[in-house]
């Protein structure tokens, strides 16, 4: 099998993680089937320091590596983005590889030298939560979406922050060597194959605040061991020890939303997670996971993504059709 080149850039202040996630895919893929050999390039050949100080060896500066020998080029982001993407000879030797490339992807703030090299121009690119307003001002030509944990449009991949590079670099292995490759790496690393490209980035960890109190605790773990329970007003008192009244109003003031948005929002990412994964019919998941019929969960779902749950299954079941 032919090796394809997957070329990590990276530069001083990259997040290693950005580099270190993707990267092992890659190699653990190549591994198990053959077909990728993975370089790092810098500015400069040699130790690059990355945000939180882990040094890592590139093995070719801009000047060394050919930018028409790039199969698959992967931009990594960090604090030290927002230098590099004002290095004119680094945005354009990233230019010149991405117009070449088969494929060009960036990680969390990657997006930044990805829209510098003008490779984002007219597409749908995402990045980390925090910093996609600032994508969308600074190049008003790109398309930034803030919600996926990552994105395909046509050859260019972009994802969300850190880890959701893992997710990215997962579908790029499965669109070239199938789902049973991907699947076997996803266990080898412990990672969750199917995360939906279009799953938002603020999942129900990052979407709402820790409760502060145990009996608002208690109530939100007993939400989570089973989302498809009664977690009505009453119920959700009992297992907190609290009159509803006071409940609703703690609850509210701890976790920032009310107990019922709360648990509606928990059923459907259950439910998410379900069509992702299952082949179980929507009545099934829709009794599950508390929703009671389908038509309910259709009603609830296409309220929240403007989809039917039968549509999104169509579209997230599989990586190869994030486009």
């Amino acid at each position: 099998m032919q090796q394809r080149r997957v070329v990590f850039v990276v530069y001083d202040g990259f997040q290693s993680l950005d580099l270190v996630g993707p990267y092992e895919v890659f190699q653990y893929a190549g591994r198990v089937k053959g077909g990728y050999a993975c370089d790092i390039v810098a500015p400069r050949p040699g130790s690059v320091r990355s945000s939180s100080g882990l040094p890592v060896h590139a093995g070719f500066g801009v000047a060394d590596l050919a930018p028409d020998s790039v199969d698959t080029l992967v931009l990594a982001g960090g604090r030290g983005v927002d230098q590099a993407r004002h290095d004119p000879d680094l945005v354009r030797w990233v230019a010149a590889a991405g117009e070449g490339a088969r494929r060009v992807a960036s990680v969390c703030s990657g997006a930044f030298l990805l829209a510098a090299a003008g490779l984002a121009e007219g597409r749908r690119i995402t990045t980390h939560w925090a910093r996609a307003t600032e994508l969308a001002e600074t190049h008003p030509t790109v398309r930034v979406d803030r919600n996926p944990i990552f994105i395909r449009d046509g050859n260019v991949w972009s994802s969300a922050g850190v880890t959701a590079g893992m997710d990215l670099a997962l579908a790029l292995v499965e669109d070239d060597l199938g789902q049973e490759v991907a699947l076997s790496v996803a266990r080898y690393m412990v990672l969750f194959l199917r995360r939906p490209g279009d799953q938002s980035q603020f999942s129900v960890a990052l979407w709402s605040a820790q409760p502060s109190t145990d009996p608002i605790r208690a109530a939100v773990r007993a939400i989570h061991d089973d989302p498809g329970a009664s977690h009505g007003i009453l119920d959700l008192a009992r297992h907190a020890g609290l009159s509803p009244r006071h409940l609703q109003r703690r609850f509210t003031a701890e976790v920032g939303t009310p107990p019922s948005a709360y648990v509606e929002r928990v059923r459907v990412e259950a439910a998410q997670r379900a069509l992702a994964e299952s082949d179980d019919p929507v009545e099934t998941i829709a009794r599950r996971y508390g929703f009671g019929t389908a038509e309910t969960l259709r009603r609830t779902f296409h309220r929240r993504h403007g989809i039917a749950p039968s549509d999104y299954r169509d579209r997230f079941r599989s990586t190869k059709e994030y486009l």
